[in-house]
Order: structure tokens, then C-alpha cells, then sequence
């Protein structure tokens, strides 16, 4: 049997501490589900989602499936030496980022304003689920076209995207402990933080030459 060596447990890192990322969220999201399906009480909070439940299960479900699989297409041995593999679970990846992405724009436009939200978060969310769609309309474009650098860092650009749940935990919770309840528009600027240090690591990690293990030629 063969023994793991220190590379093949590093490359495993990453994707454990993405899945690790996402459990905060995906727990949200589950208690979301166990509301909806329990039929608990209606309230201000909660009416929109009981008046349209689709979008929200759809973005839910959507979202867990693409921070697993996401998580996992970042593991080196998988992409190469998985080609079969990695080639389902990404077209399944497009599929439920898809899916989130275009839940979510429907949320954005459609749901009325949670209580403690308003125009700025609105908005911020419009221009989050473009871009998340764009993201990956644009790596499965350049996949197509066989860009594989390209393809992969336009995915790891919607991946970034998506996970601004997980990041948005660490810009509410200090404040909150410290502060307390968040206006309209400071909650705006917290939420928006959430997406931008996301985004922003991840353009980081692209023009870091050790950046190649991640996004091969």
C-alpha cells in the first residue's frame, strides 16, 4: 500500500479548508430548508421565502453542490490524473453555479427586502449574480476553446463569488459583537466587503507565479 507523501497531503489542504469554509453557510442554508419544510412560523423575516420557496431552495442546493465539487477541482491530482472525473463533476459544477447565480438575480429582483437591507445591498447583490454568471458563461467558453488557464481562472473568479457568504461571517460578527445591529448602509458595506476580499485574494493568487500548481497552462 502506498504511504501519502507531504506533496499529495499539502495539495489536500486547500480544498479542506474551503469545505471547512462553507460549512457555516451551508448549516444556514439547511436550517433555511428544515423552516421551509417544517412549515415554521411566518414572519417578516421569513415571509418571502414561504410566499416563493423555488428560488431559495434551488440557490441553496445550488450553492452546497458547487462549494463541494468546487472545492475539490482545486486538488492537482484530480485534474490530471482524474481527467474523467474532473470533467463530469465540472460540468456539474457549471450546472449548479448556474443554478445560483441565476437564483439569485431572481431573489434580487423579485424578493422584497429582508428587514435591515435596502437599495444598496440590492444592488450589490445584482451586480454579485452577474457576475458570477458571467464568471462561468466564461470559463465554459474558454474550456470549449480549450483555455484551460483561462477557463480555470474565470471559475476560480465565480467560485470566489459564491463563497462570499463564508467571508461575509467574519465582516458581520465582529461588528456585530462590538458594535451592534448594522444599518441599511453599513450592512451594505459589510456584505460588499465579504465579496471584494474574495475577489481580491483570488486575482492575488492568479498573478503569483507559484500560481501555476493552480491555474496549469
Amino acid at each position: 500500500m502506498t504511504r501519502p507523501t507531504s506533496t499529495t497531503r499539502r495539495q489536500w489542504l486547500i480544498p479542506a479548508g474551503l469545505v471547512l469554509f462553507s460549512l457555516v453557510p451551508m448549516a444556514g442554508g439547511a436550517v433555511r430548508v428544515a423552516s421551509l419544510v417544517s412549515g415554521a412560523e411566518v414572519t417578516r423575516e421569513n415571509a418571502r421565502f414561504f410566499d416563493a420557496p423555488v428560488p431559495v431552495l434551488v440557490h441553496i442546493f445550488g450553492a452546497a453542490v458547487f462549494a463541494l465539487l468546487g472545492a475539490f477541482q482545486f486538488v492537482p491530482g484530480l485534474r490530471r490524473g482524474g481527467r474523467g472525473w474532473h470533467r463530469v463533476a465540472g460540468r456539474v459544477t457549471v450546472v449548479a453555479g448556474l443554478a445560483v447565480g441565476l437564483s439569485g438575480l431572481w431573489m434580487t429582483v423579485f424578493y422584497p427586502d429582508a428587514p435591515g437591507d435596502g437599495l444598496p445591498v440590492r444592488v450589490i447583490r445584482l451586480f454579485v449574480s452577474v457576475g458570477m454568471l458571467v464568471s462561468i458563461v466564461l470559463a465554459f467558453l474558454a474550456i470549449r476553446r480549450r483555455e484551460v488557464r483561462t477557463h480555470r481562472a474565470w471559475m476560480m473568479r465565480g467560485y470566489a463569488l459564491a463563497m462570499g457568504a463564508g467571508t461575509q461571517v467574519f465582516t458581520h460578527v465582529p461588528y456585530a459583537l462590538l458594535v451592534g445591529v448594522p444599518t441599511h448602509n453599513v450592512r451594505a458595506v459589510l456584505m460588499a466587503a465579504g465579496w471584494v476580499i474574495n475577489i481580491a485574494f483570488v486575482e492575488w493568487i492568479l498573478r503569483r507565479p507559484r500560481a501555476r500548481h493552480l491555474v496549469p497552462a
